[in-house]
């Protein structure tokens, strides 16, 4: 079985907005219950045996009557999941929620066909008829699991509706051509090819105006009408950044998918790009990661492959003519020259073509 999940715009009424509000502060409500008697408990006996329902609390908060039982359910086991998480060392201890929390959301489950689309509207247990707009059908042989509503801190609505269905039979596809792609913080990518896509960089487009609006939210008095209604214009500049740099990553991933039979890249951990080199925003505009991503399930889908390179694999030091390494190469030395031969080229393209040799000599093909 496979999922996948499809985002739509939703445009809820005034009393369906009112039933929202009422769920995600049920859900704050349970969260923090739950939360705060698991960690009493595990604090006196050093385990957590019992477990704590929404349930125990309906009695002394009518409010969790009046909401649909499978959204708390499911608040109920994300804070099971992440104190597990934290008692196994694999996060951090869990968090209260607060109510000043910016993006709420909710999530609820298909029982017995409570959730299905009719015409534009999804129905969903209490909410009823909620208008959306579909923008892409959803295929007849995919089975509704669940929906998250959620409001962003725009003041926009979405639903995401989480499908299964059966995984089909892929056929891989012969590899006939490998690319290998180097990332580049000013360009997204450098491929083995020569290709340099045109990145807009929404986020360093946008900063004039969006320090103007900033500038515009701070001499505002906090908690006031003036303030609130700025600081949804700021938040509405910034989803319209992070779409649109969505929507770019998603056309060039597909037109890497559609050309290319095998790709490569090299493993990078950007936050760590980020801190180190101070790059913090240059990183979080280009898009490196989620790029890798949209790429490797658009080839799968096709059967081909996106094969990701060692990190210690040193794809900017190797002379992609001669094989020899260079260790005395600046991260300014923007042209690598070799001092073994006369190869001279622009540095991220040298290691592009050392990725792409790596995944040839990675996967034994002889091309």
């Amino acid at each position: 079985m496979r999922h996948r999940a499809f985002e739509f715009r939703a445009y809820p009424n005034v009393d369906q907005h009112i039933l929202f509000n009422m769920t995600c502060d049920a859900n704050r409500l349970v969260h923090n219950k739950i939360l705060g008697e698991m960690l009493d408990c595990y604090n006196e006996t050093g385990e957590i045996k019992e477990r704590f329902t929404p349930a125990k609390y309906k009695e002394e908060h009518p409010l969790l009557k009046k909401v649909d039982s499978l959204a708390l359910a499911n608040e109920q086991l994300c804070v099971e999941r992440a104190v597990n998480s934290w008692l196994r060392g694999k996060s951090g201890k869990p968090k209260f929620v607060s109510k000043e929390k910016e993006r709420k959301s909710y999530t609820t489950n298909m029982v017995n066909n409570n959730i299905r689309i009719e015409g534009k509207h999804l129905i969903l247990p209490k909410m009823g008829k909620l208008k959306i707009v579909q923008h892409r059908e959803i295929p007849e042989d995919y089975r509704i699991k669940s929906v998250t509503f959620k409001r962003n801190p725009s003041g926009t609505y979405y639903v995401s509706i989480l499908c299964e269905y059966d995984e089909p039979v892929i056929v891989p596809k012969p590899i006939e051509n490998v690319v290998g792609f180097d990332y580049s913080m000013p360009d997204l990518y450098v491929s083995s090819e020569g290709k340099i896509p045109d990145n807009p960089h929404y986020l360093r487009r946008s900063l004039d105006e969006l320090a103007r609006m900033q500038r515009a939210l701070s001499r505002m008095v906090p908690g006031s009408k003036n303030y609130e209604k700025q600081a949804q214009k700021v938040a509405k500049l910034h989803e319209h950044i992070r779409r649109s740099r969505k929507d770019f990553l998603h056309k060039e991933s597909r037109q890497v998918a559609d050309t290319v039979d095998c790709a490569g890249a090299e493993t990078l951990s950007m936050i760590g790009l980020s801190r180190s080199l101070h790059f913090g925003k240059s990183v979080a505009d280009n898009g490196w990661r989620m790029f890798l991503d949209f790429l490797e399930y658009k080839l799968a889908e096709q059967g081909k492959l996106l094969v990701k390179v060692a990190r210690r694999f040193p794809s900017s030091r190797i002379c992609s003519m001669c094989g020899a390494i260079k260790h005395d190469l600046l991260l300014s030395d923007r042209v690598y020259d070799c001092d073994n031969c006369d190869n001279v080229m622009d540095r991220d393209l040298n290691a592009a073509i050392n990725i792409k040799l790596e995944v040839i000599r990675m996967l034994g093909l002889s091309l």
